[in-house]
């Protein structure tokens, strides 16, 4: 059997993604039988309002004084039932600009919010209550798709690299390509597509920070959540020797697979520098992340497509393409949506699952073998939800 298994029949799955950003969620539609894409439904996001995106930072505060074996503070788990019923409306405006039904659909795969992600303590936490999910929707869902990989040894992340094998083989440009996802967190897979065969070779792993240092800088500085267009970085001036000091970290030489807490690395670098070189500084701490990613993999990619938030921010993506010998350019150049693809991927993943294919692999997570994941809710009866949005 191939990486992504034999084919099977085509069904309908939502897939839903809460990520480290914590700007909102996005839910996507598609048809696949977990091996190949048949085709892209709609796709949408729904932004949190501050009020929630201040309840999803309070519950990443409180969790860094959990671990697995502790109680769950009664904020975090009323944070999961707020967060849960969220999802349910994603779910309910996706099927109204859809015109489907739940009938129509057979499964929704809901990733949840990350808390903490500690592998090195065979620990990930993931917040989100599946059979809730299932009877708000009146559709089966997978969820908790990171324990079990864990389990196996693994990381537990990242697990969207099947899913880009999949659509890399169905748009297929090159012969060894590298998707750069910029969320919270950075990740890259790098698929490599040999003359004459169908099945991929896939390596991945954590760049490095993303979006979250960036962000919170810009919210600290402008009172905004997001250093918008990039345009606080691009007035600034790079501290060169912070960076250097940044990328001193042993994370960037170990070999992969590996990945990275939102929070392993912080703003206290640059401390003490204005708004402007702040940004700047942070911004090209990500790029140096990523071009030295490209030690890792087995060869040089032909091109970088990007998806996730950063891509959105010009000055990044500049300072991306000047430093990159090859092409570097957004996802959508491949006709996807780069929006849209993690939540699609927890669709796909989710089909994996009902059919006990693999979610993550020893190259990409560093799992034993081939792993499969995921747990699944059935719905007893759609229920009115009992709490309000924060």
């Amino acid at each position: 059997m191939s990486v992504l298994g034999n084919s099977g029949e085509i069904k309908c799955a939502i897939g839903l993604m809460s990520g480290t950003s914590m700007d909102g969620i996005d839910a996507a539609m598609i048809y696949t039988d977990g091996v190949k894409v048949e085709r892209l439904g709609p796709s949408l996001t729904l932004p949190y309002t501050p009020a929630m995106r201040d309840q999803v930072k309070k519950g990443l505060s409180l969790a860094t004084s959990c671990s697995h074996n502790t109680p769950v503070p009664e904020d975090i788990k009323r944070l999961e039932q707020d967060l849960t019923d969220w999802h349910a409306d994603a779910v309910d405006e996706l099927l109204a600009v859809t015109g489907h039904t739940a009938a129509d659909v057979d499964v929704i795969g809901f990733h949840g919010q990350t808390l903490t992600h500690r592998p090195d303590r065979h620990w990930t936490w993931q917040i989100g209550d599946g059979g809730r999910l299932a009877g708000l929707t009146g559709i089966k869902v997978v969820n908790d798709f990171r324990t079990a990989d864990v389990a196996a040894g693994g990381e537990g992340a990242p697990l969207v690299p099947l899913y880009h094998a999949a659509l890399l083989g169905r748009a297929r440009r090159h012969q060894v390509v590298a998707v750069l996802n910029i969320g919270g967190v950075a990740n890259v897979t790098w698929v490599s597509f040999k003359k004459g065969a169908d099945d991929p070779e896939i390596v991945a792993f954590d760049t490095g920070p993303g979006n979250a240092m960036m962000d919170d800088w810009a919210e600290i500085h402008t009172g905004k959540p997001v250093d918008t267009d990039g345009n606080l970085a691009a007035r600034g001036l790079n501290h060169e020797e912070v960076v250097m000091g940044l990328m001193a970290s042993s994370y960037f030489d170990e070999k992969p697979p590996k990945t990275l807490d939102r929070d392993d690395f912080n703003i206290q670098a640059v401390r003490g520098l204005s708004a402007e070189d702040g940004a700047a500084t942070l911004t090209n701490f990500v790029v140096e992340s990523v071009i030295s990613a490209q030690s890792h993999f087995p060869l040089p990619p032909d091109a970088w497509y990007v998806t996730g938030g950063g891509r959105h921010n010009p000055t990044l993506m500049r300072r991306l393409r000047r430093r990159m010998p090859v092409l570097v350019d957004p996802i959508e150049v491949l006709g996807l949506r780069g929006d849209a693809i993690e939540a699609e991927a927890f669709a796909f993943l989710a089909v994996r699952s009902l059919r006990g294919l693999p979610l993550s692999l020893p190259s990409t997570t560093g799992c034993d073998a081939p792993t499969t994941g995921g747990v699944l809710h059935k719905p007893s009866s759609r229920r009115a939800r009992w709490s309000g949005k924060a």
